[in-house]
Formats: C-alpha cells, structure tokens, sequence
C-alpha cells in the first residue's frame, strides 16, 4: 500500500479509514516495501493505523509467492474476506483461505477486468488466470466494482453472482476548498488558463491527444494555454510525448512536471482552469474527485464513468478525438473566472453529496452486513 502506487493503494486505505470511523472491525493485510533499503523514502499509506497489519516482504518468483503473507492468514480468522485488485499473490491466498474455511469474499477489480486493462500483458494475465485467477474471480461470493461500466465488463468475462456499485470513497483534505483556490496561487501563471493532466503517464491515458488538439489552435489561442503534464510511469511513453510536442513546436506551452501528490498535488489542481482526462477506458478514477473537490473543473472521456460532469454542469464528458477536445479547450479559453468558479462549485457539491468517505464506508458495510445475514439485498447489489 504506497503511495507511489496511486489510485488502488490510496482509495483502499480511505475505504478502511473510513469504516474504521463507523465503527466496523476490518483490518487489511499489506507488506513491506521490497526494496527494505530504500523504504524510509517510500510512503506506507495507513502504515500507524490500527486496521493495518503489515508483514514483512519475503517476494519470491515473480508470481511474488509469500510465505508471510500465507502464515498471517493461516493464524487469524475473520468472518469475511475482501481482496484488492488483480494479480497479486496476495489476493489469490486471500480468495483462496476464504474457501478454504467455508467464508464469504468479495473481490474488487479495480478495472482490471476492462478490456484495454486485460491487453496489457495479456499472455501473462491469460496464465495467472489459467493457474489461479480465473477461479478466484468466478468463486467470489461478491465481486465489487466502482461503477456500471465496470459491472458490465465483469459481466463480459463470465461472472454470474452478485456485483455491488460502490464508488471509491472521497476524502476531503483539511484546508482543501473553494476558498482554497484563492487563496493558494504558488503555481498560478498570470495571463494564462491552465490545463493539466495527472496520472500515470502510460499509452491508455491518450495524453496525446490534449497535445494534438493544443496543436489545432491558432498562434494566439496558444499564447493564453498551458498544459502542465503531471505524473511518471512509462519512460518509452514520456519520450514519445516530449518528441510529439517539439515536433508540433509546444515546448513554450506544455511542461513536464513530474510525479506529484500531498499538498503540491491540490495546490497544482486547485490552479487549473481544467483537469483533462482523455483516457480510452478508465473505471472510477481517484483523480477527477480529487479535481472536483478542488473546484476544479473536468473534462473526461466517454471511456470514463463521469457522465455526471454534464448532469451537474461541472466539466465536460465528450469523446476524446482532438477536435472534440480542442473544442472544449476554446470553451475554456472563452470562460470568464465567475464562470469557473460557479462550475467548480457544482463540482464540489457533487463530491459532498454522493461520494463523501463515510457514506462510501456506510455502502460497503451494509454489503459486509447483507453477505453474513442474508437479510434485506442493498439497492447497489446486482443480480442476475
């Protein structure tokens, strides 16, 4: 559970905050850093919490085989077993002891079940699955995904039981609001709108495609933008957009920031004009809360699950060709600050009101409450 990791690591741990704060007894089960050298300069989400049980990192092959990890799991006992994301030894021994003693798990994907997601690797992901995987998945008692679009990709792949929509929880930093905004201008540019990306820099992100459309603008547009690319992953993928944007003549107006997070990354967010999300497939997506409750306005893809940013009137969920995205770009670019701000807000209210940590830890105990009692099936609970 780093933080170097993003999305999954932290939106678990919110998830485990959050229950630990109604009052439910759940623990999650982690390791160590592999590299113990360095692990003083990596960030252990949750590392002094009392819901986590970390265990020493003894990776072995690199299925990442762990005798501690199987030993933890072999001395407690729980009446109800949840495990994280895809492809982790970790969750495999965790499906497995569940069966093992006769007791109930749920599974979250994470959208690793999407198509795009499964392409990646795809021989190797075929073979876990053939060893492991695939019986992990159909064996779930529950499978939880974090919107409609993912239950029906896990629909795709086979599965039969019940799914539970529950989105990731949102978390609201202290000091983090609309007045933030205002008040934090470190990295505001004068005279300009600015636009990011923030993510894991990484072909499915289509990050491209904002150059491309920046490259659609006349002379002048492009003296009123900057795009500030924030984020690290693939080195090959980073080397290609730094060549598209000398190639296109961008340099004086897209930067290359970095990784970002903690309090750099809401003071970068809450200076945006926009976040940009122009990924091809994406399940929930910790990235565009965190905008939101910045009072930042979005734009997404259609292959992301935030139609609501055109029901609130908070963003922009288009396609993500070049023309559709440099026509949002001259949106932007026409937008006075009242109108930002008003679009913004909408945006936080829209976080305040469905995705709040405690009433995201609410959902997921009454699915933990449903799965050991049987009694009345949460609204979010589909069945076939």
């Amino acid at each position: 559970m780093l933080a170097s990791q993003g999305g999954p690591s932290t939106c678990t741990c919110d998830l485990l905050e959050g229950l630990y704060d109604i009052g439910v007894p759940a623990d999650l089960l982690s390791s160590k850093p592999v590299d113990s050298v360095n692990f003083d300069k990596e960030v252990v989400l949750g590392e002094d919490r009392p819901w986590m049980k970390l265990v020493e990192c003894d990776y072995f092959t690199p299925l990442a085989l762990s005798k501690n990890v199987d030993d933890f799991l072999l001395k407690s006992e729980y009446e109800l077993y949840h495990a994280n994301t895809l492809w982790l030894y970790t969750t495999h021994a965790t499906c497995r002891y569940a069966r093992k003693m006769g007791k109930p798990y749920v599974l979250s994907t994470h959208g690793m079940l999407y198509p795009t997601a499964l392409k990646v690797n795809s021989w190797k992901k075929k073979l876990m699955g053939a060893l492991w995987y695939h019986m992990d998945i159909m064996s779930a008692t529950c499978i939880h995904t974090t919107c409609q679009q993912e239950m029906e990709y896990v629909r795709v792949y086979g599965y039969k039981g019940p799914i539970a929509v529950i989105p990731n929880p949102v978390v609201f930093p202290h000091g983090v609001s609309l007045k933030f905004r205002d008040e934090n201008l470190k990295y505001r540019i004068q005279g300009k709108k600015q636009i990011g990306f923030l993510g894991r820099l990484h072909p499915i992100k289509k990050v491209e495609n904002i150059i491309y459309a920046m490259a659609l603008l006349n002379e002048e547009e492009k003296k009123l933008l900057s795009f500030q690319v924030m984020g690290k992953f693939d080195e090959s993928y980073e080397s290609f957009l730094r060549a598209e944007v000398k190639r296109l003549n961008l340099e004086d107006s897209v930067t290359f920031v970095g990784f970002v997070s903690g309090q750099e990354k809401y003071e970068r967010l809450s200076q945006l004009t926009a976040l940009m999300v122009p990924s091809e497939q994406e399940n929930f997506g910790m990235i565009v809360p965190e905008a939101l409750i910045c009072g930042t306005p979005v734009y997404a893809a259609l292959g992301t699950p935030w139609s609501e940013l055109n029901e609130y009137n908070c963003g922009w969920w288009k396609d993500n060709k070049p023309e559709t995205i440099v026509k949002v770009i001259r949106e932007i670019l026409c937008m006075n600050d009242t109108e930002i701000r008003e679009m913004g807000a909408r945006g936080r209210q829209l976080m305040e009101e469905k995705y709040e940590q405690h009433k995201i830890a609410g959902m997921m105990r009454d699915l933990y409450n449903w799965l050991l009692t049987g009694n009345t099936k949460p609204e979010f609970v589909y069945t076939l």
